[in-house]
């Protein structure tokens, strides 16, 4: 995608803050406006690699902040990171190296975060 196509996810989340903050969506749009927005900061973004390499942190450009570059090595890197706690702290300093990966890395966490609550706001009895 090319020009502004490749940022649809930040209206999709600006979507999502204004469902929370008017509180004019119910919770199921809530739920998929989050899991879209999810995807979007993880999986989609457009961020630099950073995975680590021999003259440091990898400058190509990546899809979504755990996923790598092109390079097949990186890409397993940032996935193994996931799973590996021993790594978490190196995970960690990739999602806030820089502002964009660190707006990246928000966005998605918020977003997760908007899913479990709007998943159990019906639970807890939000009058919708």
């Amino acid at each position: 995608m090319r020009g502004f196509g490749k940022y649809w996810g930040w209206i999709v989340f600006a979507v999502l803050v204004a469902g929370w903050l008017t509180f004019d969506f119910g919770p199921v749009v809530l739920v998929v406006l989050s899991g879209v927005s999810a995807f979007y900061f993880f999986f989609n973004v457009p961020v630099w690699c950073g995975a680590a390499g021999r003259g440091g942190a990898c400058r190509h450009n990546s899809h979504g902040v755990l996923m790598g570059c092109h390079l097949r090595q990186h890409k397993w890197q940032k996935v193994q990171m996931i799973f590996w706690t021993a790594r978490w702290a190196r995970l960690r300093q990739e999602l806030f190296q820089n502002a964009t990966t660190t707006l990246a890395s928000l966005g998605g966490i918020l977003a997760v975060t908007s899913g479990v609550a709007s998943t159990l706001q019906p639970l807890f009895g939000g009058g919708w």
